[in-house]
């Protein structure tokens, strides 16, 4: 069976987006070589990236992009390559390449991706998380903790509504100041 990973940014205070539902912050300007490396190794990692419409939007927008090619090419390249299905009930076609769009049975669709032993990786998309979290469905949490604080903002856990246990798998931080913390149900 495929596992589903969600991969996502917080910041110290556990928030992966601000108030304003912004994401920008995530990007940390501090330069680090290991870091740069490991974004681009984890963008080759194969299987299904997973969107709401929201982030879909946000990443459709940059990631086909000369500036993205120019900026980041190994991940532009990881991510345009990918195969990618973006979950939404108002966006009627995806037009970035490699993706379909599914506005019904997330959980139905998630369910049969994993049978179909696909890697699966949700980036962003806290609606989403909250959601096959609550289910059980989400068999590893990849959380980069950015060293800022945001003050206020969403939790990709909202509206989760019970009680979660997880157990630390690994960890690793890096010269930036980003801590990766990868967690599975306990």
């Amino acid at each position: 069976m495929g596992k589903l990973i969600v991969f996502n940014s917080i910041s110290l205070d556990g928030f992966f987006v601000d108030a304003d539902g912004d994401m920008s912050w995530a990007y940390n300007p501090t330069r680090d070589v290991e870091w740069d490396a490991f974004v681009a190794g984890n963008a080759q990692g194969g299987g299904t990236l997973v969107f709401g419409r929201v982030t879909y939007e946000m990443m459709a927008v940059y990631w086909p992009t000369p500036a993205a090619m120019q900026n980041a090419p190994e991940v532009a390249r990881g991510i345009n390559a990918a195969p990618k299905v973006v979950f939404s009930r108002t966006l009627g076609k995806a037009g970035w390449n490699n993706t379909r769009a599914v506005n019904a049975d997330l959980s139905g669709e998630i369910r049969r991706m994993k049978k179909q032993r696909e890697g699966i990786a949700i980036l962003g998309s806290g609606s989403l998380v909250s959601q096959l979290a609550a289910e059980g469905l989400i068999d590893e949490y990849q959380c980069v903790v950015v060293p800022v604080v945001l003050g206020s903002g969403r939790t990709m856990f909202d509206g989760v509504g019970r009680k979660v246990s997880l157990r630390l798998v690994r960890s690793r931080a890096f010269g930036n100041g980003n801590v990766l913390l990868c967690y599975e149900p306990a």
